[in-house]
């Protein structure tokens, strides 16, 4: 390390410390010397067991369930470092909550995801480190820089190695037409087709497919999202490739598997043959669900969190 690089410290909170500990490990690093605990009256208290003045410090922690505890223990830790007199603070974000309410769908509704990303910079972040936010434009929300990761990076050539030699029976699916963007990336970096689910909502939380556009008959289908929740959506996408696109077999990715009730049921019980989805959220399934699979995010965040300690692009992660 160039003597006047300031030297690097990596901190977790709780509710990602499994892919914390990985990111050190791939790193070579010692996880930095804290501690967060909750007092009786749920107070979150923050130890810092070492010195961090004029330190490059990265703080791991996603926002996930439970979303506002976990989010004030990010925003506690940063200003703890900050107060302690740390170099530069980044907040590493795998998930970024709240960010689905990135704008007023109708009156009087608040705009969570600005005041987070307000909440963040105010505690003391000087960047984030954050991964398929919900709407890309969210990036403008922060008045700090943000770099902002893919999952389709680490996606792609899972799917690429499953269909080696077999990808003219492949179609990538965006689940509804807000989706198009990113599965229409994925379908470009596997040199497959796209094809969308044309869906209407009938009520709130029940919404009917109307049409499949694109040919999805005897292919497999990949269904390509950025998070799944209750895997409404999901499950009726990949009932409707079977029942009116002819689709041979359904697979499905995401970056973000918040997995709420009743997504387990769903998928259980639903025409989906695999469901890959990213660490960006610990599971704490044990054992893990059949139908579900994990890839780490990692090796990933371990390199871009390297190139942003010694000021280099993080723009090549991209390609």
């Amino acid at each position: 390390m160039n003597s006047r690089e300031k030297d690097i410290k990596i901190f977790t909170a709780n509710s990602n410390s499994y892919v914390g500990n990985e990111i050190v490990s791939v790193l070579g690093l010692p996880l930095g010397q804290s501690a967060v605990s909750t007092f009786a009256d749920g107070e979150i208290s923050v130890t810092i067991g070492e010195s961090v003045r004029g330190s490059d410090v990265f703080v791991i922690q996603s926002t996930s369930n439970t979303v506002n505890h976990n989010l004030m223990e990010l925003l506690i830790m940063i200003d703890a470092f900050k107060r302690a007199s740390a170099g530069r603070i980044t907040a590493v974000h795998p998930y970024f909550s709240y960010a689905r309410q990135d704008r007023k769908s109708k009156a009087r509704d608040p705009i969570s995801a600005k005041l987070v990303a307000d909440l963040i910079t105010t505690a003391g972040a000087d960047r984030i480190l954050t991964m398929d936010l919900h709407a890309a434009q969210i990036q403008g929300f922060f008045n700090i820089p943000v770099d902002h990761l893919l999952g389709i990076s680490l996606l792609t050539p899972y799917f690429a190695s499953m269909f080696m030699g077999n990808l003219d029976r492949v179609v990538a699916v965006s689940p509804d037409l807000g989706s198009v963007t990113r599965a229409r990336m994925f379908a470009e970096k596997m040199n497959i087709p796209l094809a969308v689910i044309d869906k209407r909502r009938q009520n709130a939380n029940e919404s009917k497919v109307h049409n499949i556009i694109g040919d999805v008959r005897n292919k497999s289908a990949i269904i390509v999202d950025d998070m799944i929740d209750t895997a409404g959506t999901l499950c009726n996408a990949a009932q409707a490739l079977c029942d009116i696109g002819r689709a041979v077999e359904v697979h499905a990715c995401a970056t973000h598997g918040v997995l709420s009730n009743p997504a387990y049921d769903r998928i259980s019980k639903s025409p989906i043959k695999k469901v890959v989805l990213l660490n960006t959220i610990q599971c704490n399934l044990n054992p893990p669900y059949p139908k579900i699979e994990y890839l780490s995010v990692a090796p990933l965040f371990a390199e871009a969190i390297k190139r942003i300690h010694h000021n280099l692009p993080v723009s090549p992660l991209f390609e």
